[in-house]
């Protein structure tokens, strides 16, 4: 397939690439930082932010996707489940 935009760089605002599906874990991080943050099913999601800062997003919407870098969502206190980070 022809993708007409390949010569044009990525950035934070345009779409992503590619992802990957995250299993929380409390001892590993990602393999890469995300540029989203896709919720399957809704709940809480204790992540790791780019900056080190860990945060409780509370009640993330199911089906929606979320614009933050995340380096680790911590499976303690995450009950959000299906994620996907987007690259």
């Amino acid at each position: 397939m022809e993708d007409e935009f390949d010569t044009i760089s990525p950035s934070l605002t345009s779409p992503a690439e590619s992802g990957e599906v995250i299993v929380p874990s409390d001892g590993t991080a990602l393999a890469y930082a995300t540029r989203g943050l896709y919720v399957g099913v809704g709940g809480d999601a204790v992540v790791r932010m780019l900056s080190g800062d860990v945060v409780t997003l509370k009640d993330l919407q199911a089906g929606s996707l979320y614009p933050i870098r995340v380096t680790q969502v911590l499976a303690t206190g995450t009950s959000a489940t299906n994620l996907i980070g987007m690259r």
